[in-house]
């Protein structure tokens, strides 16, 4: 599984770890909010639903952070675009940690959102540019996997803090924490390289295009077909995502008694078999085809799910079914780095990329609406049983009508956009 680690170049190696770190410290300071959401209802006495806000703000803004970051590392440059957006969410996490007001709170978590889904885009296309194509597919769903990694690290720094510190002071200890992610641009700086075709490109862009064009040049007569097919398939994998997440603690909670969903135990679960998922994930890309493996995973989410739904199912059993659930629910997106990467020419394979990824994160809101829009008159189980299916459904037709790049040279992607199968 990791014999491509001592195949690959010492350059490779290095921006392997400074991509797979950027992602593991985006997904610590994304899930540490998560965990002291009960201390900031107290702490700032608002609403659930104003609580909430944070998640919505940060969606909006990780996406347009994505895209503008991705057509920022276009013109200047993947490694100096990755520096920018990881100083930039780390201020802005640490410098949450000094709020007194509710609103000021809301704010510096929509600007650290714009950093989140920025150092997502510049990272995922500096990692694709830089590693040979034998290696591209399991090295990038190898990268995805540092999610679990900083969410595991999450829960253990929120359980040390928050058993040192009084609940009042702890969630801003946590925040404080969030500077230390800056501590990795002395790493960038010094071992990570611009790739060396993208250097070309950036020292003739620098001059000729401006950002507008590098924002929109997705959307040009050659180039949309790809741009709304990518923004399909991230449409269903985040929709799909969030409809399942958002409603099945609510599901198993409310109509089948479940406990085990609070326990420690089923969080440890979840975040292994995310980790797993994309380990499967990275083996399968490239023996099978970035297509059929995206088309495999979302239809095992669709099985995983009714499972969970329509089967009885005790305590014990939820806990070790949470596996599946977690292992098919990362299989999609570990696959979609490569995949997006090798559709896109040189000169707007950022802009793509990140829009592809993170626009499906805003429009995939509406799932979990439609679940409890429909759970109105219907079982909520059966609710979420149909929006994943619709949302699966749509990954699975999207990625069909894209073509197969495994394996492909980064370089068979022309200037205008025409993509030559192989």
């Amino acid at each position: 599984m990791f014999k491509w680690y001592r195949a690959v170049s010492a350059n490779e190696r290095k921006t392997f770890w400074a991509c797979f770190s950027g992602w593991a410290l985006d997904a610590l300071e994304t899930q540490m909010f998560g965990l002291v959401i009960p201390s900031l209802l107290v702490y700032f006495a608002i609403s659930k639903g104003e609580a909430g806000l944070f998640s919505s703000a940060t969606l909006v803004t990780s996406a347009l952070g994505g895209w503008f970051a991705g057509a920022l590392s276009d013109r200047y440059g993947r490694v100096k675009t990755l520096q920018i957006m990881i100083i930039w969410f780390a201020i802005f996490t640490f410098l949450a940690a000094f709020v007194t007001e509710y609103h000021w709170l809301l704010a510096l978590k929509a600007l650290q959102g714009f950093g989140i889904g920025g150092e997502w885009a510049a990272g995922a296309v500096l990692m694709a540019e830089t590693i040979s194509s034998q290696y591209r597919g399991k090295v990038m769903a190898t990268v995805q996997s540092a999610w679990a990694v900083g969410w595991g690290l999450a829960v253990i720094l929120f359980s040390v803090v928050f058993s040192l510190a009084p609940e009042t002071f702890a969630w801003r200890i946590m925040f404080a924490v969030g500077l230390l992610p800056a501590l990795l641009i002395f790493y960038v700086r010094r071992h990570v390289q611009e790739p060396v075709k993208q250097a070309s490109v950036v020292s003739k862009n620098e001059n000729s295009m401006p950002i507008t064009e590098a924002l929109f040049g997705i959307f040009s007569p050659s180039l949309i077909r790809t741009t709304l097919l990518g923004g399909l398939l991230g449409l269903g994998a985040h929709g799909g995502y969030h409809a399942i997440m958002s409603w099945l603690p609510t599901y198993l909670k409310a109509e089948r008694h479940l406990s085990v969903l609070n326990s420690s135990a089923y969080l440890a679960v979840i975040i292994i078999a995310f980790w797993c998922g994309c380990m499967a994930s990275s083996v399968l890309i490239d023996k099978i085809g970035r297509r059929f493996n995206v088309a495999c995973f979302a239809i095992c989410c669709v099985i995983t799910v009714r499972i969970y739904l329509f089967v009885p199912l005790t305590n014990t059993q939820m806990l070790f079914l949470g596996f599946p659930l977690g292992f098919f629910a990362a299989g999609i997106p570990s696959s979609l780095g490569a995949l997006f990467n090798e559709l896109y020419p040189q000169k707007y394979r950022g802009a793509g990329v990140g829009f592809c990824y993170n626009f499906g994160r805003i429009l995939s809101s509406v799932f979990p609406f439609l679940v409890g829009h429909m759970s109105a008159s219907m079982s909520l189980g059966s609710a979420i049983g149909i929006d994943a299916s619709w949302a699966y459904s749509i990954v699975v037709i999207s990625v069909l009508l894209l073509p197969e790049t495994k394996g492909r040279d980064l370089s068979e992607i022309d200037q205008d956009g025409q993509i030559s199968d192989k």
